[in-house]
C-alpha cells in the first residue's frame, strides 16, 4: 500500500482502518504516514491525521519514538490540522523530560494566543495539566492563564477551564 495513493483516493472511516491495520507494528511505515501528515499539504494532512490519531491510540510504543518529530511540527509553518492534532496526540502522552521545556512553552503560547482556535487551546490545557503533574512548579502559571480564558471562552472552552482547574487545585 502507497499511504499517500490511499489518502488522496478516499476518507473514510474504512480507509483509515486499512491503513491503520497496513501500518500494524511497522516503524517504516509509521515514519511513511507522518511524512505525508508533514507535507503541509492541507487535505493530506488532515486524512493523515485520522489514522495518525488512531495509530497514537494503539501503538503507543511505536508513536512514542517519534514524539520529537511530531512536537518538531509545532515549529512549521503548517495548517492548523496539524497543529491541533499534534495536540491531540500529546495531550495522551507522557512527554519526555528533554522536550517538556519546547512542548510547555508551546501550549503556553497557543493558551495566550486570543486567536488561536477552541480545539488547539483544549488540547494545549491538556497537555500542560500532564506536565503539571511531573512539573508542579508550573502549576500556578497555568492556574492564572485558565482563570483570566474563563470570562472570554466559549462554551466549550469553559467546561474545559473548570475541568482543568478543579484538577490542578487537587494536585
Amino acid at each position: 500500500m502507497n499511504i499517500k495513493e490511499a489518502l488522496m483516493k478516499e476518507h473514510s472511516k474504512i480507509n483509515t482502518l486499512a491503513i491503520v491495520e497496513y501500518i500494524g507494528n511497522d516503524k517504516k511505515r509509521l515514519k511513511e504516514l507522518l511524512a505525508v501528515f508533514a507535507i503541509g499539504n492541507v487535505q493530506l494532512t488532515q486524512r493523515a491525521a485520522w489514522p495518525l490519531g488512531y495509530v497514537a491510540e494503539l501503538q503507543p510504543q511505536l508513536v512514542q519514538p517519534e514524539l520529537e518529530f511530531i512536537i518538531s511540527l509545532l515549529d512549521k509553518p503548517l495548517h492548523v490540522a496539524v497543529k491541533r492534532n499534534v495536540l491531540r496526540i500529546l495531550q495522551d502522552y507522557d512527554i519526555p523530560e528533554p522536550l517538556m521545556g519546547i512542548v510547555a512553552d508551546k501550549c503556553f503560547g497557543y493558551l495566550l494566543d486570543k486567536k488561536e482556535t477552541i480545539a488547539v487551546q483544549a488540547f494545549a490545557m491538556r497537555t500542560l495539566y500532564n506536565i503539571c503533574v511531573k512539573e508542579p512548579d508550573l502549576k500556578n502559571e497555568l492556574i492564572l492563564i485558565i482563570e483570566d480564558m474563563i470570562p472570554y471562552g466559549s462554551s466549550g472552552i469553559k467546561h474545559r477551564c473548570k475541568q482543568t482547574l478543579a484538577a490542578l487545585y487537587k494536585l
